[in-house]
């Protein structure tokens, strides 16, 4: 199954070790010596030569060692995977050479396209203004306009280091909704709705939850409760769905 734009930063942000690597050996574990697995799957032990190193400051050693639990085939055989060229999605292990993949399917069959799409990723992770991890919802505020369908909405994101970022829902009779993201104190006439495939499009799109919670709007006339959770439904709908295909990360 093809990776998703979601399924890609999920692997990707949990990674301080991405590389491309060429499978040159490959030996099955014995039943006896592997603990708890996936049914379905056979765990492997696989020694295999780095091609292309994609993330990793420490660097990483020419051939890397790592286990896997392969899915069986249809046949219930373990797959071909002899010279063939994977991404992994790793941590460091405890010797060198050694690493960890970070999520039992953290093998990916590599393409150009694929690698492509994992350098983008990895520079938005790794740039300085990278949008932050999004934990939660704050207080949220609405302020009705002097007609009718008019108002505008302020939503406060909660985000891992305490980073400000806030929605923006304007409301004029005769128009469209519009709506905004602002990652700073002020919401200036730069601020916009992220575009889909971006990391900010992928912090809000699959980690907002799917309603606003009464905590936001405690301190809110009836009204305008309503008012700002028909504004956040609009931002979810707008944002559409996060589209991954693999497991959520815990």
């Amino acid at each position: 199954m093809a990776l998703s734009y979601a399924d890609v930063v999920d692997l990707a942000d949990s990674a301080p070790l991405i590389a491309a690597v060429r499978i040159r050996n490959i030996i099955t574990v014995p039943p006896e010596q592997v603990g708890a697995v996936t049914a379905g799957t056979r765990r492997l032990f696989i020694e295999a030569d780095v091609v292309n190193l994609i993330r990793g400051e420490g660097g990483i050693s020419p051939a890397v060692r790592y286990l896997y639990d392969a899915p069986l085939d249809r046949k219930g055989k373990v797959p071909k995977l002899k010279k063939a060229q994977v991404i992994l999605f790793a941590r460091p292990g405890t010797r060198p050479g050694e690493i960890q993949l970070v999520a039992p399917d953290a093998q990916v069959a590599a393409t150009p396209a694929l690698i492509e799409q994992i350098r983008r990723v990895t520079g938005a992770l790794l740039a300085n203004q990278a949008a932050p991890r999004i934990t939660g919802l704050g207080d949220a505020f609405h302020v009705a306009g002097t007609i009718a369908g008019e108002g505008e909405t302020q939503i406060f994101l909660r985000t891992e280091k305490g980073d400000p970022v806030s929605l923006s829902i304007l409301r004029r009779p005769g128009q469209e909704p519009r709506w905004a993201v602002a990652l700073g104190e002020i919401v200036d006439e730069a601020a916009r709705a992220p575009e889909p495939g971006t990391l900010l499009w992928y912090r809000l799109a699959c980690f907002l939850p799917p309603a606003l919670p009464s905590r936001s709007v405690r301190t809110l006339p009836v009204q305008d409760a309503e008012a700002a959770r028909a504004d956040y439904q609009f931002v979810i709908q707008a944002l559409g769905s996060c589209g991954r295909t693999r497991k959520q990360p815990a």
